[in-house]
C-alpha cells in the first residue's frame, strides 16, 4: 500500500502539486491543510481541506508525512519550520516528465514540475520549487527554500543562495553566484554575481533594490 501524506496548501499552486503526486503514483493524498478558515471543509480535486495547524496536529497519526504546496518562499519556509518543530517529515514530488540527470542530489520537500530539467551533478537543497519548464544545468548548487519559476534558465555551475526567487523566464549565465534571499526579475539576464538580499531586473540585470 502507498503511504498516505498531506498537502499543506489549497491554492492554485497546490492544484499543480496534487496533479504531480497523482501522476507520480508514489503516495496517496489523505487530506489538505490550509490556514485560511474560509477553506475549511472545502475540497480541491476531491481532497478535503481539514483546516489548519490544529487540525493537522489532531490527525497527524493518519499520515506518514507531507509536502508544502505554497509558492511564496517566505511563507513556505515558515510552514516547514513549524512542521519540523512538530516532528513531521516532508516528501518530494517530481513530475514524470521532468528530467533529473545522473548525479543529481535532491533534498526533502522539493517540487519538480512538468518539463523541468535538472542536469548532472547539481545539488538541490530542501523545500525548493523547480517550476514548469525551468532548466538547471550541470554542477549547480541550489540552496534551501529557493523558487526557480517557470521557464527560468540556470546555466552550468551557478550557485543560488537560500530563499532566493528566480522569476519566470530569467536567465543566469554560467559560473555566477546569486546570493541568499535575492530576487531575479522576470525575463532578466544575469551576467554578474548578485549580492544577498538584492533585487535585480533587466537585460543585463542591474540592482534596483537591496535589503
Amino acid at each position: 500500500m502507498k503511504e498516505k501524506i498531506f498537502v499543506y496548501g489549497a491554492s492554485g499552486h497546490a492544484k499543480v502539486v496534487i496533479d504531480i503526486i497523482e501522476r507520480q503514483g508514489v503516495y496517496d493524498i489523505a487530506f489538505l491543510v490550509d490556514d485560511d478558515p474560509v477553506l475549511k471543509e472545502t475540497d480541491v480535486y476531491g481532497y478535503r481541506v481539514i483546516g489548519g495547524k490544529a487540525e493537522l496536529l489532531a490527525q497527524r497519526e493518519e499520515v506518514a508525512g507531507g509536502i508544502v504546496a505554497i509558492g511564496s518562499n517566505k511563507v513556505r519556509v515558515k510552514v516547514v519550520g513549524w512542521l519540523a518543530e512538530n516532528g513531521m517529515c516532508l516528501v518530494s514530488a517530481v513530475h514524470p516528465s521532468a528530467q533529473v540527470a545522473r548525479g543529481v542530489i535532491l533534498g526533502d520537500g522539493n517540487v519538480v514540475m512538468a518539463g523541468a530539467v535538472i542536469n548532472s551533478d547539481t545539488i538541490v537543497g530542501n523545500n525548493v520549487i523547480v517550476n514548469t519548464r525551468a532548466s538547471i544545468d550541470h554542477d549547480c548548487m541550489i540552496g534551501d527554500g529557493v523558487h526557480i519559476a517557470p521557464g527560468a534558465t540556470l546555466c552550468g555551475t551557478v550557485t543560488v543562495g537560500e530563499g532566493t526567487f528566480v522569476c519566470a523566464g530569467a536567465t543566469i549565465i554560467p559560473n555566477l553566484t546569486v546570493g541568499a534571499r535575492a530576487i531575479v526579475g522576470a525575463g532578466s539576464t544575469v551576467i554578474a554575481n548578485v549580492p544577498d538580499g538584492a533585487t535585480v531586473v533587466g537585460s543585463p540585470a542591474k540592482v534596483v533594490k537591496r535589503f
